[in-house]
């Protein structure tokens, strides 16, 4: 299948202007394929040589203005239509088209709960060509007729309001100008909440099977909706730009959601089974705002190319935390943001595969499909904080509806975006795009004081070339009485680079570059500052300012600046006293998935793996009273995962309950038998009745994870030819049997398959494409095997295997990461 590039699209766009599709769906026609059948009106500006790409399982028809083209010229995913001449043209394209079943164009699904089958489209980037036939590029836009059958008993869901006509027949409204990648249908026997707000329909819409949990859930997430939606009224001149406003969680959803115009799809897992802290809830009710913001940004105003994807997410991202918080009971969003979203920005923008937030060189669609990463969404939202800190949020606004006005209903560019915001502002905005938005890699601020008794002077020092506004708060300890509580005296506001020290008077417990978290660097601490937040971190008063600190010392660790072990000691120190669940959660992941599982060697993880549950046992007393159920959910979680000895978990199983609490729900009861299977403390039978007790998709996806966890030859065996010698499983069974699959416990017993792993990954992505390529070079990875022989291999397999890019964008991160890990280890 050919990949279109920069230059086709740009030539195809000055050759032609699409106006309408109209498009005929039948989804009634088998289990495998569906019909398609579309029309597409549109008008030459001169005579020339074009193509229309679709990837149909049969193509029985075509026809341009009524002439048939030959069937057989389809070349890959291109029918050719030579000797256009200028002027007005219909082309009619009558196939048959496969479903999917790895979250890409039409996914099928059928819920093992009930047995009800449900529908849904994926279409982003060239994908739509798996569902209907299109001139595949954004800045073609059109508008969208959308007729569809479906099985009796079906509701069918898309971009405009849809009304049933019988007999199974549905039509949506017609669309304004959006691009093919934004059309969006979901078809099946939904549960569905209804609602209006401001003359809107509003709907939330998921599997029937799951209707109890999204009843329950429904308030909430129609008050999010709400609130963000006017709170985006408030900012943005221009109005809600669609007709209906539907919220649909769908099954096996390979991303956090997508922004299809007036019909957004989100993976299923937000609609809760199990218990769930308010950070998670927090989570849901930020992809809510930050989907919303694309309706503006992405859908009303769109990308002309996809160098320009970070202006969809970055700005999406930066809206969904600061909207959250202005308009929702979610007040401290930008700490989950400082510890969850920037780590993934730090790391991705520290690997060979480092790009600009705004890449020049995005020459095709296989290479824009990599820059869906932390630099696009966190490191671009951390970029338009930093923005907003220097520009003011007023001009930062004006800049925005300027560019809504200017390009509503079109296409814009990074030059675009900048001009907008330029107009409204003295500043040099267009100095500082190509300072922030045209550089790869994190620059590190480190503090210099110097000075004695009450003169203290601050010189902050830069590695790296960027402008910083930050702030530096200056951190005293409390009279004796209040041991350990760290109280900021002052506050400065300062631009780095500096031109002259700043007077801090007496030097500080703790200085503390990058107060309030307001731009993306990293930060180093002055000796003295070091010793004071280490022994008194807990006692910092505020969250936001604790994640800058932990932030810090992550840093430090992988860059082999600070022991492991050290970092593991401040957590037992600090986090049983740790209120801000964000915080909690990101530490203990960082401490068991990074500490635990990478950077210590085999004969150390014992050790860690003990501090990790004397600190979770810390956690679950101190929660005892019940006034802390997110605190205690996440001790328990971790609990089980560091568990090195069966008896308490296997206990807990078989009580059903935590001593005090929780009851194992669902989500915990396959989290303990997944780590009893890893202990080689369960069997095949248990695994069965379990799967028996909760017959769901997600116990199938609980079922594959510790059956490929089992500590035994023919069950390693079976998983690894379900992933890689057959193409049977979905994309989630995929990814639960590879998560159980490498086990750092198990190193001796997966050993002879590391070296089968690169083959397999290779040959598994060519054959079932980027989806399964992306789960089999992440989750599918032996990252427990941090080795030179790993390396070795891996470095073997980018130079002459010839993986697809999204694989190849997978291992050469990963096997930076093993390089980061095998250096921290040797420091």
């Amino acid at each position: 299948m050919s990949v279109l590039t920069r230059d086709e699209a740009l030539s195809r766009a000055r050759l032609l202007d699409v106006h309408r599709y109209t498009i005929e769906l039948d989804l009634t026609t088998g289990d495998e394929t569906f019909g398609s059948r579309t029309a597409i009106r549109f008008t030459a500006h001169t005579d020339g040589d074009t193509f229309v790409e679709i990837k149909p399982a049969d193509l029985r028809s075509v026809t341009l203005d009524g002439q048939p083209i030959d069937p057989d010229s389809l070349d890959g995913n291109r029918i050719a239509l030579n000797a256009l001449g200028a002027g007005e043209h219909e082309l009619r394209v009558d196939a048959r088209m496969r479903y999917s079943r790895t979250g890409e164009g039409m996914h099928r699904f059928t819920d093992p709960s009930d047995g009800e089958t449900y529908l849904y489209t994926q279409l982003f980037m060239d994908d739509v060509q798996r569902v209907f036939a299109a001139f595949d590029q954004p800045d073609l836009k059109a508008v969208f007729d959308l007729t569809v059958k479906a099985p009796e008993g079906w509701t069918v869901l898309a971009n405009g309001v849809t009304e049933h006509l019988g007999d199974g027949q549905w039509r949506a409204a017609t669309t304004p100008l959006i691009s093919t990648y934004l059309v969006a249908v979901a078809a099946g026997p939904w549960h569905s909440v209804r609602t209006e707000h401001r003359g809107l329909p509003f709907g939330l819409h998921c599997r029937r099977s799951l209707a109890p949990y999204l009843d329950a859930d429904a308030d909430e997430l129609l008050d999010i909706t709400r609130a963000c939606f006017d709170r985006y009224h408030e900012k943005f001149e221009e109005p809600y730009p669609f007709d209906s406003y539907d919220q649909a969680f769908v099954p096996e959803f390979n991303a956090g959601a997508m922004e299809n115009p007036g019909l957004v799809t989100f993976r299923d897992e937000f609609v809760y089974r199990s218990a769930v802290t308010d950070t998670e809830r927090q989570t849901r009710a930020m992809v809510v705002a930050h989907e919303m913001a694309h309706m503006w940004f992405g859908d009303l105003v769109t990308l002309t190319w996809w160098d320009d994807i970070w202006l969809n997410e970055s700005f999406a991202e930066y809206m969904g935390y600061q909207t959250l918080t202005e308009a929702t009971r979610f007040t401290d969003t930008w700490t989950d943001f400082g510890v969850v979203r920037k780590a993934w920005g730090y790391d991705a923008d520290q690997r060979p595969s480092t790009h600009p937030v705004a890449p020049e060189d995005v020459p095709d669609t296989a290479s824009a499909l990599l820059n869906f990463d932390g630099i696009s969404y966190a490191k671009g939202a951390s970029a338009l904080r930093q923005l907003v800190t220097w520009l003011g949020e007023k001009d930062f606004l004006a800049g925005i509806n300027t560019h809504f006005a200017r390009h509503r209903f079109a296409n814009a560019t990074l030059a675009d975006f900048i001009d907008s915001l330029a107009a409204g502002t003295d500043r040099d905005v267009h100095a500082w795009a190509d300072a922030w938005l045209r550089t790869t890699g994190v620059d590190t601020l480190t503090p210099v004081v110097t000075g004695d008794n009450g003169d203290h002077l601050l010189t902050v020092e830069r590695t790296g070339s960027r402008p910083h506004r930050i702030a530096v708060g200056l951190y005293d300890l409390d009279l004796p009485g209040d041991e350990g509580r760290l109280t900021r005296r002052g506050r400065l506001e300062l631009d780095v680079p500096q031109h002259t020290p700043v007077p801090v008077g007496k030097r500080p417990t703790l200085l503390l570059l990058n107060d309030g978290d307001l731009t993306y660097a990293k930060i180093r601490f002055d000796a003295h500052s070091f010793q004071g937040v280490t022994a008194n971190l807990c006692g910092l008063p505020d969250p936001l300012t604790r994640a800058v600190v932990w932030n810090a010392l992550r840093d430090a660790v992988r860059d082999g600046e600070l022991a492991p072990t050290a970092y593991l000691d401040a957590a037992r120190a600090h986090l049983p006293h740790e209120r801000d669940l964000a915080l909690v959660q990101g530490v203990l992941a960082f401490a068991g998935a990074q500490i635990a599982g990478r950077y210590l060697g085999p004969a150390d993880r014992p050790a860690a793996l003990a501090t990790l549950s004397a600190l979770c046992r810390d956690l679950i007393r101190r929660t005892e009273d019940g006034d802390h159920p997110g605190l205690r959910l996440i001790a328990v979680r971790h609990f089980i995962n560091a568990a090195a000895q069966p008896d308490t978990i296997d206990a807990w199983l078989a009580d059903g309950t935590v001593p005090g609490g929780p009851e194992l729900d669902p989500d915990l009861r396959w989290r303990v038998l997944a780590r009893l299977a890893v202990l080689g403390a369960t069997d095949e039978a248990a695994i069965a009745a379990e799967l028996e007790r909760d017959p769901s998709a997600t116990g199938r996806e609980g079922a594959a994870r510790c059956r490929a966890a089992l500590p035994d030859e023919d069950a390693k065996a079976r998983a690894w030819a379900a992933m890689f010698a057959s193409d049977d499983l979905s994309n989630y069974l995929f990814t639960a049997t590879a998560q159980g699959f490498w086990q750092p416990e198990q190193a001796d017993l997966v050993r002879p398959y590391v070296a089968r792993y690169y083959e397999a990954a290779v040959a598994v992505a060519a054959r079932r494409g980027p989806a399964i390529a992306d789960a089999a070079g992440h989750w599918a990875f032996p990252g427990h095997a941090v080795d030179p022989e790993t390396l070795a291999l891996g470095e073997t397999c980018l130079r002459d295997a010839d993986p697809i890019p999204a694989l190849r964008r997978k291992l050469t991160d990963q096997l930076d990461d093993l390089r980061r890990a095998l250096k921290v280890r040797a420091s």
